[in-house]
């Protein structure tokens, strides 16, 4: 075994790889960019070194500087986790050039797999199932479109060293296919600097299920068995699970035979993935094989008891695989979310922030199998960035069966709470509770399908939501009590009742509740209610309250990060804004001016100029991060003293934009 190695990689995934290696006794060497000098996976290592700005093609990207950094720490292997320099070929060779052991497949394999047309030809030769399609060099329109109506319409246009979902559409009839086949090439050519296409058979209903194998340097292979991933967006994952649903015995040892005759073919060493489409009558297809582990390995661990990641440590060290094919068993069920800064309300675009909160299940075990487990590589008070991947964290359950890991996975997510920033936890949560997902009615289009169930509406009503925020409101003035009887804020009135108004927006809707103190206790009035409900709350200290309004009771986690109030109940969780009159004036009174960047990223427009008089709520500048426009409003009336930044720079989280003098 290795005494050293080092990890190309960041956040989640070289945590992962820096758990096992402690648990072997594996010293472990961190790299890292500008934005990551505090990140958790630098902590997680032994030794760190720097590598260059925040972009990845500053950084994390530059083979020359992860080499050095080896040499430098005595690193003998290099672990490139999955993403960046993980299934790049020359990556792989520059490691055996710097007699360095490269923690993954020969890169003659990588070579091999790195492009559809290539594998799928190679595959062909190998015998394995093949989508009905031409997957050959030439690229002329009029061959391609003859080639498509031999094939038969609706048929699928794919570049050929892509991935991701970049590259691809769909077409459903003749006169369409032109037009579709520009388009294909424009996006091939700019993503992946190759515009070659193929063009398959289109499955209806498909089901993406792909098979986990390994190969070692001695000629053993083994099939792990299989993931069902077909829950997607944009064609990328949302949900996997292991094994996958109505997989018969003899079906699984088909595609088992498939993918390691797959991996045969390009002499495969380490962990590798082969995908396959499937139709619902069961038969498969060969779609690519991912030359790295994947980011959903842990439900194949929970379902076959073994660390993947010390097979691949094991395997490059030059050990034999430890188990043979008859010596696996599959345990149970197993599924993972991917808990996503995004907002799935606007197509799922990636978003930035800080976790301001960042609360897991107490019963998740970290990097490890378990019956709940949580991979993640942020920590509370981290902040998503621009310029990685939008992924917080891997929610991994297991169940005795199906049923088992869907109750365990509702109830994790229930138990996330994340504020600070767009995300798809209430969104995920909605998707377990489908009657899709949960009756394994499994392709492609499942979230398309359940479209009506799992946008729009918000998951709490707006008696729940406005209930927690009287909790929270109440607990702030219970906060501000002072000797002073006139500087209370606790309703007391020698004379009638005090009300409080509440303005609350929920979905794009505002709402107007009363907050009233009576002689017999606390009301609420909900908007159309006349006279209002009894209110009760009770304080359970970690931002958890007891909460009653008339016959309901909840327990509830009530967040605030400025207007922005999330508040998390067993059965599901809400964002709102809450305009709090009382709150703004406070805040107007102790105004220092400054206005700083809510998230790192690029100033993109200036709508003020030094000396102009502006009016609360106006827009004063908008920031762009990951693809989404953030606008910057006044505070407060004022007058604008400096601008400290031009439009297009780049600008940190925390930033001061500008001064702004009260008025």
């Amino acid at each position: 075994m290795f005494k050293k190695i080092l990890i190309a990689n960041r956040g989640e995934i070289a945590c992962r790889v820096a758990a096992t290696a402690r648990r072997l006794g594996v010293r472990t060497v961190a790299v890292y960019s500008d934005a990551d000098a505090q990140a958790k996976h630098v902590a997680a290592c032994d030794e760190a070194v720097h590598l260059g700005g925040p972009a990845p093609r500053d950084s994390y990207l530059q083979i020359e500087r992860v080499l050095a950094a080896a040499r430098a720490t005595g690193a003998e292997a290099v672990h490139p986790g999955y993403g960046f320099l993980s299934e790049n070929e020359a990556f792989a060779r520059a490691c055996a050039d710097a007699g360095l052991v490269f923690i993954g497949p020969p890169a003659a394999a990588i070579a091999a797999m790195g492009s559809k047309a290539a594998a799928k030809s190679l595959m062909e030769k190998a015998g394995v199932p093949l989508v009905p399609g031409y997957h050959g060099d030439r690229q002329e329109p009029e061959f391609l479109k003859a080639q498509a109506e031999a094939i038969g319409y609706p048929v699928l246009i794919k570049a050929s060293a892509g991935g991701g979902g970049k590259g691809m559409r769909a077409v459903a009839r003749p006169d369409e296919f032109e037009a579709a086949l520009a388009s294909c090439k424009r996006e091939a050519k700019a993503s992946f600097g190759d515009d070659h296409v193929l063009v398959e058979r289109y499955v209806t209903r498909p089901r993406h299920i792909e098979i986990q194998v390994f190969g070692d340097r001695h000629g053993g292979y083994v099939s792990l068995f299989e993931r069902d991933c077909s829950v997607q967006r944009r064609h990328q994952k949302v949900l996997e699970e292991a094994p996958a649903p109505g997989m018969t015995p003899e079906r699984r040892a088909q595609m088992g035979e498939a993918a390691v005759a797959a991996a045969r073919a390009v002499g495969y060493v380490g962990a590798g993935t082969v995908e396959f489409i499937a139709e619902q009558d069961g038969r498969f297809y060969f779609m690519e094989m991912n030359t790295r582990l994947q980011v959903e390995h842990p439900v194949t661990e929970a379902v076959i008891g073994h660390d993947l990641v010390e097979w691949q440590l094991r395997v490059a060290a030059g050990e034999p695989l430890p188990v043979a094919q008859h010596e696996l068993r599959l345990r149970g069920h197993a599924i993972e979310a991917r808990l996503c800064a995004e907002n799935p309300e606007a197509q799922f675009l990636p978003a930035t922030g800080r976790l301001q909160v960042f609360r897991t299940p107490a019963s998740a075990t970290e990097f490890a199998v378990a019956p709940v487990r949580l991979d993640a590589g942020v920590r509370e008070g981290d902040a998503i960035s621009p310029y990685y991947d939008s992924m917080i964290a891997k929610l991994i359950v297991w169940g005795e069966d199906r049923a088992q890991a869907l109750a365990r996975l509702d109830q994790a997510l229930g138990q996330t709470h994340i504020v600070g920033l767009h995300t798809n936890l209430a969104f995920l949560r909605r998707v377990v509770r489908s009657r899709s997902f949960a009756q394994a009615d499994l392709d492609t289009a499942l979230i398309e399908r359940e479209r009506e169930a799992l946008f729009g509406a918000p998951a709490l009503d707006l008696g729940c939501a406005t209930a927690g925020v009287a909790a929270l409101a109440l607990q702030e003035d219970a906060g501000s009590e002072t000797t002073d009887p006139w500087s209370r804020r606790d309703g007391w009135r020698m004379h009638g009742a005090a009300r409080r108004r509440l303005d609350l927006e929920l979905a794009g809707q505002r709402h107007t509740a009363t907050l009233e103190y009576r002689r017999d206790g606390l009301y609420l009035q909900l908007p159309g209610d006349e006279t209002g409900q009894p209110l009760r709350t009770r304080s359970l200290g970690d931002d958890r309250y007891d909460v009653t309004l008339g016959e309901h009771r909840w327990t509830l986690a009530v967040y605030r990060h400025g207007d922005h109030i999330a508040v998390y109940a067993p059965d599901g969780s809400t964002s709102l804004t809450w305009h709090d009159t009382i709150a703004h004036a406070a805040d107007a009174a102790h105004d220092s001016g400054r206005l700083t960047a809510p998230m790192p990223g690029k100033l993109i427009a200036l709508h003020v100029q030094a000396g102009q008089t502006v009016r609360r709520g106006q827009a004063l500048a908008v920031m762009e991060a990951m693809k989404m426009e953030h606008v910057i409003v006044a505070p407060a009336d004022g007058v604008v003293e400096e601008l400290l930044f031009r439009v297009g720079d780049q600008v940190a989280e925390g930033a001061e934009l500008l001064r702004l003098k009260a008025a």
